[in-house]
């Protein structure tokens, strides 16, 4: 450790995955650490609470007086000043996430921006005056009847042995038919490209064969930028405070797509030099951290992008290991807070081209959403906060192994049912020992039931009085309901809802009805004909539960479809039919941004918005 690091920013040095929503900035109190005490022989050091700094008013907040005792402290806002040895408690590791990488099969046509073209050229003579490059160019503008082939500088440096060793009989991939990004001296060189949805929490990446038209092997894992902020306005916050952040952020986002390449080239028994193509989409600032774009003014108003249009960047000069000549294709972005990935998702939807009015929703630590048809499309984008994954809960968590996702309360005995993540009985059949929090499809489920069942009323309060010994008043002095008692998590503590969790999700849930509420009154509509949802929380949540609290305008519950991740289908279709980037831009330029902070009533909207429909 360097002198004057927190053992937060010393974990994330060290590989170690640490719990830290808030990006170490103190607020979420989950970056919990077990400082043990005594004499390590194995270790030769002595390790107790002298070895750190004094402890900060924020960690008495976040601990009881028991945990300080026991020698808990929170990882951001402790600075080691001695040896140490550190314990992380189940609850402080993140866990393997469960990601959503599936969307749903779509039609296309196969027209990818890469193909093959082969060329047999005549061997040059002692008269012939032209290079290779120059004999290649012409034969390939004459078999493609164009005035212009460009060579890329890759291909050009080993263009003359290849042309000789392949007895001028060469395979050249040409990209847009306008340059050529490899010569191969095989027949039929393979042809892959790779699509990317690189999320704020998770990033999916999808090989796709070329040549067939099919999806080979896909891959995810967990964002790595989490360990320095659980939503973007945390990594924004950590671009401006910590010099060269802006370069540690693209690095560890390359560095994560780099392993999924290895990953997808190896089941699919490829080498990563035959993936010629690349589609990326992303929200906004994850757009700026992926290309190293200054992301510090899309935390300000008017939160104007670096750039909007769509791009075309060689792989080598991102850093990306596929193909070095192949160039990375990223769809537009819509608005600050309105990336390609809704780009992607109206793609992968196409309401453009249907009579029926749908709205189009993308839950995440932003929420996305789009109203319209072939007639006129608009979209807006709106602050739910990382509540609903879980961050601003109490015992909050990501999708993982030991995270409940499924809650039931009964209304006459105001005891919970409940399933968890890596287990299929409910509870309380289930093995108790894993519980260790819960998700966001369980979060938005709780809340519900606990307004069924009586325990919250429409403002969100806590009932008093009722005869339950789940329903009970905590240490700091206010209300909570017990999922779990202390015996049954894997933690030893109990698991529990609070009356600031309530409020967190009934924030973000009025953020969501508010902006999909504007955007009707646009349209002059009172209801949608369907809701779609796109991406892992809106394919998990129950639909009932979130009609339930007011999470979404009032439609019959059959016409509210999850399509899985759609923003990275959008993704593949654009890799299978280049023709779907044109119509990615035209769409980005089309759509009408409506800026709700605008709607002079947003603030009386969102008031009445955060109480729970009758």
């Amino acid at each position: 450790m360097e002198e004057n690091q927190t053992l937060l920013e010393a974990a994330q040095e060290m590989g170690v995955d640490l719990e830290s929503p808030c990006g170490g900035e103190g607020i979420c109190g989950k970056c919990r650490l077990k400082i043990l005490e005594g004499y390590f022989s194995k270790y030769g050091i002595n390790s107790g609470p002298d070895s750190l700094s004094p402890i900060t008013d924020e960690e008495k907040t976040h601990l009881s007086e028991a945990e300080i005792e026991e020698g808990f402290r929170l990882a951001c806002r402790s600075r080691a000043v001695g040896d140490l040895l550190v314990f992380v408690p189940p609850e402080g590791e993140r866990g393997r996430q469960v990601i959503l990488e599936t969307g749903i099969q779509r039609d296309f046509q196969l027209n990818p921006a890469v193909e093959n073209v082969s060329v047999n050229l005549p061997p040059p003579g002692l008269g012939d005056k032209q290079g290779d490059a120059e004999r290649l160019k012409i034969s390939l503008q004459e078999r493609l009847t164009r005035d212009h082939i460009a060579i890329d500088y890759e291909v050009l440096r080993d263009l003359p042995h290849i042309l000789r060793d392949s007895d001028w009989e060469v395979s050249v991939t040409l990209w847009q038919e306008a340059e050529a990004i490899r010569a191969s001296g095989s027949a039929h060189p393979a042809r892959f490209g790779m699509a990317v949805d690189i999320g704020t929490t998770t990033v999916a990446a999808y090989l796709c064969d070329l040549e067939h038209g099919a999806i080979k092997a896909t891959a995810s894992n967990v964002n790595p930028q989490v360990a320095y902020g659980e939503d973007i306005i945390s990594r924004i916050s950590y671009c401006q405070r910590q010099p060269g952040g802006r370069d540690l952020l693209q690095q560890q986002i390359v560095k994560s797509v780099n392993e999924l390449v290895e990953q997808l080239a190896a089941e699919a028994r490829i080498a990563p030099e035959d993936i010629v193509d690349a589609v990326v989409v992303c929200n906004t600032v994850m757009h700026h951290l992926f290309l190293g774009i200054d992301p510090r003014f899309l935390g300000g108003s008017p939160f104007i992008p670096g750039s909007k249009a769509p791009l075309d960047i060689k792989a080598r000069d991102l850093g990306l290991q596929i193909n070095s000549s192949a160039y990375v294709h990223v769809l537009p972005v819509i608005a600050g807070y309105v990336g390609a990935d809704n780009v992607a998702f109206l793609v992968a939807e196409e309401p453009y081209l249907q009579d029926e009015l749908g709205m189009y929703i993308d839950i995440g630590t932003n929420g996305e959403i789009d109203l319209g048809n072939k007639m006129e499309l608009s979209c807006t984008s709106c602050a739910t906060g990382p509540a609903l994954e879980g961050a601003q809960i109490a015992f909050g968590m990501r999708a993982a192994p030991g995270a409940i996702e499924k809650v039931r309360i009964s209304p006459k005995t105001l005891e919970p049912s409940f399933q968890v993540i890596g287990q299929e009985e409910w509870y309380p059949e289930l093995s108790r020992s894993n519980i260790r929090g819960i998700c966001g499809s369980g979060i938005i489920d709780v809340v519900a039931q606990l307004y069924r069942s009586g325990i919250i009323d429409p403002s969100g309060r806590f009932n008093k009085g009722l005869d339950s010994t789940r329903v009970r008043t905590s240490q700091a002095g206010g209300v909570e309901y017990v999922l779990a008692w202390k015996e049954e998590s894997g933690h030893g503590r109990d698991v529990v809802i609070t009356q600031m969790d309530i409020r967190s999700v009934q924030l973000a849930k009025a953020a969501l009805y508010v902006g999909a509420e504007v955007l009707m009154e646009k349209r002059g509509v009172r209801t949608p004909d369907k809701i779609v949802l796109a991406g892992a929380f809106g394919n998990y949540i129950d639909k009932e539960s979130a009609l339930a609290i007011g999470m979404f305008p009032p439609c019959p519950v059959e016409k509210i479809v999850s399509v899985g991740n759609a923003a990275g289908d959008g993704a593949c279709l654009a890799l299978f039919d280049r023709h779907k980037r044109e119509e990615a831009r035209r769409v980005a330029l089309d759509v009408k941004f409506v800026e709700t902070a605008l709607d002079e009533t947003f603030q009386d909207r969102f008031i009445k918005a955060l109480a729970f429909p009758k």
